[in-house]
């Protein structure tokens, strides 16, 4: 009789965005969406907004693959990312690492006692990369509404890939529309062919902007990381945040800033850990 190997995990959240971490760089893990999905659900599996698995990496410190809640692998998350950095601290003994992700390398330093600050790199505005299904020439504002055709509640978002696609509609009200029931038809709108997150941005000052977030494949988050990444580069694109911003979010404050050197966006924010575990027999 064959005794299954005990499969450990780690529970860590960023400002509440949830993540369960795999590590599969001494034994490789096969993660299919079904497994995925069945570890993020709250009722009978673990629970997390997405899974997360460090495999090894040529070059860099780790490989970190991404699972959201809905079982599906997508390319970049923020949140996880500064996590995920935190422990290569604690293992390497060093300030910095580099994480290789599916959206492209992150580069993390120590900010502090359980803070790090990611390099999310060089924002993407061409519509072809973010990508969106047809030309638009200016991605600052697109042609996309939501409510009444000649009274829209929301129009003109911007757009843009800091590693996954975004869409940020600017807004005075944040309630304007409830993000939880357009969430869903947004994200999968036809411009999207690999749908978005979708985030409603209110800029209370130059210095502030507060952030509601419908995640791709996770739905309404406390926090989203690459949304105020995205929300950073755009809002700094059209002129109407400085070149450093606070993000408040559900959850609390991500520090943001777009480094005038070479354009590349900075997060800075929290790590915390919640518990360890082994998953149960079956859920893999």
């Amino acid at each position: 009789m064959t005794v299954a190997t005990p499969i450990p995990f780690r529970k860590m959240n960023g400002l509440g965005n949830d993540f369960v971490v795999l590590d599969a760089r001494a034994q490789p893990l096969v993660i299919s969406e079904i497994a995925a999905k069945a570890i993020a659900d709250r009722k009978t599996g673990i629970g997390c907004d997405q899974l997360i698995v460090l495999e090894k990496s040529s070059g860099y410190d780790v490989r970190m693959r991404i699972w959201n809640a809905e079982g599906g692998e997508v390319q970049s998350c923020g949140n996880a990312s500064r996590c995920i950095a935190d422990l290569l601290f604690d293992e390497n003994g060093t300030n910095t690492a580099t994480i290789s992700t599916k959206g492209g390398l992150l580069i993390a330093s120590k900010a502090g006692d359980k803070m790090v600050t990611i390099d999310q790199g060089l924002p993407k505005f061409g519509w072809q990369d973010i990508p969106l299904s047809e030309p638009f020439a200016d991605t600052r504002h697109i042609e996309m509404q939501y409510g009444p055709i000649d009274h829209p509640l929301i129009h003109s978002p911007s757009v843009v890939n800091v590693g996954n696609p975004h869409c940020i509609f600017w807004v005075d009200d944040l309630d304007v529309v409830d993000l939880g029931r357009a969430g869903p038809m947004l994200e999968n709108h036809p411009l999207f062919p690999e749908r978005a997150n979708i985030s409603f941005a209110k800029v209370v000052a130059r210095n502030h902007i507060i952030l509601r977030v419908w995640e791709r494949g996770a739905g309404l988050t406390k926090a989203c990381g690459t949304a105020a990444c995205a929300t950073m580069a755009a809002g700094h694109r059209i002129k109407i945040i400085d070149a450093k911003c606070k993000i408040t979010l559900p959850g609390g404050d991500l520090h943001m800033a777009v480094r005038q050197s070479d354009g590349h966006v900075m997060m800075t924010g929290p790590v915390t850990y919640e518990f360890d575990g082994v998953l149960p027999e079956g859920l893999l």
